[in-house]
């Protein structure tokens, strides 16, 4: 147990635990066990997503209390509690989707009210599911009080017929069934295995792309992203962000101090460097914007554009998260791309050191060049994920390209108005090769809620259609998603957007190669078919849907729906 003292005089905890008025707070502290020295230590939230809705949460309760440990014994007083999560698998294919990318605000607003109620002085954070990692992040630049983030861990892969599966395995599954290329006992026996225990899902999906950005943006320690969820080594390394957190309280090290404009250029090299999921395109933006940083899509899709694809992991890939731990991490890969000239080596990080310091100090040796490749030698000279720009999409659209050998598509438009028709259209292989199927009003606003389509795609990839057709939408794609499949088309089709003017029959041209997504209409008959659009009625006029439609803004500055931290005029941190 450390012996050192704080000075509390300028922490956010003074005005609950300092001083003769603050008796009847202080009962409350005393009520809960605590004694006076306690109180009179920094007030340290310790926050998980944990609850039993899937795997990808019920490891993090755990970990939570290791971090808490690690927090006593530097000198601090932990306060535990729990925000929510809405799992993308288990919310995958319906109407639950529409949940999904609302609750990275309710977990970024949960988070921040819950430290502003209770007048916490830093916040450690961990996090197990896809929109669970950029909420609790954008949460820790919205209050900019000392944070270290910390991943929950990946599953383990399962094993069927001597291979590696994952949960996008059993989603394609769906389609070979109904391909008839797969029993229903075999399905059976597949989703069985699939998903062996807790963690999130082991490709380089959504969960393990922003937990490869966590420490690429300097926001967690080095290799606490890599081990999986039912890993003690877990426990080690909760420990040591509890301790880390006293250090920046010290220090007065905060999100933005580490969160500059080129940490999140390094955030995106590590996105594009892993094939990483497309859902990056929007949360960069967003936590970006909750620190006052301009970065949208576009951006980003031009650091996506110059990064070399290196690291060999599902779904585009062969390998998950289980083996790029085992190869030294997610510091394997920023040691080859910072050799690489990649990577601003000088960011802060919560070590207190900068990345560039991480990588010298850290014992790090020759990656299993099956998974990381040298940046000499990439898989691709270009990032796994490409943003495209045209008529289609003038705000922007992108797709993830990493396992792709076709890099155009020209082909007729198949309109569908939600998902649910287009999955339906699927299933029945009511659809034919060269065909963009196009899924419209499913984006931020128009869901709303902006759902990901990997029940189609995944079912399309499983009927063998995964070249032979192309999908584009204005809503969003899971990380585990693969084929010629572009998403984020903006402006929506909700707002007026080109994507909501097509016709079926309608030429459409993707060129991921020059960043090129246009339809052959002339001006005259995109302002003649405007003239008749009307906006839809989406059936939400109550509840968190209705008021997040409300707020919500257009998918290629990140669906943000709040001024964010350049229209601040007093941080929480400073109160």
């Amino acid at each position: 147990m450390t012996t050192r003292k704080f000075d509390k005089s300028s922490l956010p905890s003074r005005h609950v635990t300092e001083g003769p008025e603050r008796a009847p707070h202080r009962s409350y502290l005393y009520a809960m066990g605590l004694t006076e020295q306690e109180i009179h230590q920094p007030l340290v939230g310790v926050c998980s997503c944990w609850n039993e809705a899937a795997p990808c949460n019920i490891a993090l309760m755990r970990q939570a209390q290791a971090v808490k440990v690690g927090v006593k014994a530097a000198g601090g007083t932990p306060r535990e509690f729990c925000t929510i999560t809405v799992t993308d698998g288990i919310a995958m294919g319906h109407q639950g989707m529409k949940s999904s990318l609302v609750s990275r605000e309710i977990i970024a607003d949960s988070v921040e009210v819950t430290i502003r109620g209770h007048s916490y002085d830093a916040l450690v954070g961990i996090a197990g599911c896809d929109k669970s990692l950029p909420g609790m992040m954008m949460s820790m630049l919205r209050l900019n009080i000392p944070s270290v983030f910390m991943y929950g861990g990946s599953i383990l892969p399962g094993r069927y017929k001597g291979q590696d599966v994952t949960v996008v395995d059993v989603f394609e599954g769906v389609g070979q069934h109904s391909a008839g290329n797969m029993t229903e006992a075999e399905l059976t026996a597949l989703e069985i295995v699939a998903c062996p225990g807790a963690g999130a899902c082991g490709g380089q999906f959504t969960a393990n792309t922003m937990a490869c950005v966590s420490e690429a943006i300097g926001l967690a320690l080095p290799y606490s992203a890599g081990s999986p969820a039912e890993y003690e080594s877990r426990d080690s390394y909760a420990v040591q962000s509890g301790k880390a957190i006293m250090d920046l309280i010290e220090k007065n090290i905060r999100p933005r101090d580490i969160c500059t404009e080129k940490a999140f250029e390094n955030a995106a090299v590590i996105v594009a460097a892993t094939g990483g999921s497309t859902n990056a395109g929007l949360h960069l933006p967003a936590m970006a914007h909750e620190a006052g940083i301009e970065f949208d899509l576009m951006r980003v899709a031009e650091i996506f554009k110059k990064t070399p694809y290196i690291a060999d992991l599902k779904p585009g890939g062969k390998f998950v998260a289980k083996d790029l731990y085992e190869t030294g991490g997610v510091p394997v890969l920023l040691k080859e791309l910072l050799r690489g000239g990649y990577l601003h080596g000088d960011c802060m990080t919560v070590t207190g050191k900068t990345i560039g310091e991480n990588i010298e100090n850290a014992d790090v040796a020759a990656p299993d060049s099956r998974v990381v490749y040298p940046v000499s030698t990439p898989l691709s000279e270009t990032g796994g994920v490409v943003g495209l720009k045209g008529n289609l999409a003038p705000e922007g659209a992108i797709v993830k390209v990493a396992g792709m050998k076709n890099l155009e598509f020209t082909g007729p438009a198949r309109c569908f108005d939600c998902e649910e028709d287009a999955f339906a259209a699927v299933e029945k292989r009511d659809y034919n090769d060269g065909d963009v199927i196009v899924i419209r009003y499913e984006g931020p606003r128009g869901g709303p809620g902006m759902r990901e389509m990997l029940s189609t795609t995944a079912a399309l990839y499983g009927q063998g259609a995964g070249d032979t057709v192309a999908l584009i939408t204005d809503g969003r794609f899971s990380g585990g998603t693969r084929g010629f499949c572009v998403g984020h088309v903006g402006p929506e089709a909700a707002v007026g957007g080109p994507i909501g003017l097509l016709k079926d029959g309608d030429i459409i041209t993707i060129n991921a190669n020059t960043g090129f997504m246009d339809v052959d209409l002339s001006d005259e008959e995109f302002a003649s078919r405007r003239a008749n659009w009307k906006p839809r009625n989406n059936g939400c006029h109550s509840g968190a849907l209705y008021k997040y439609e409300q707020l919500v803004g257009p998918a290629s500055k990140g669906a943000l729906t709040h001024p964010g931290g350049a229209a601040e005029e007093n941080c929480y941190a400073d109160i």
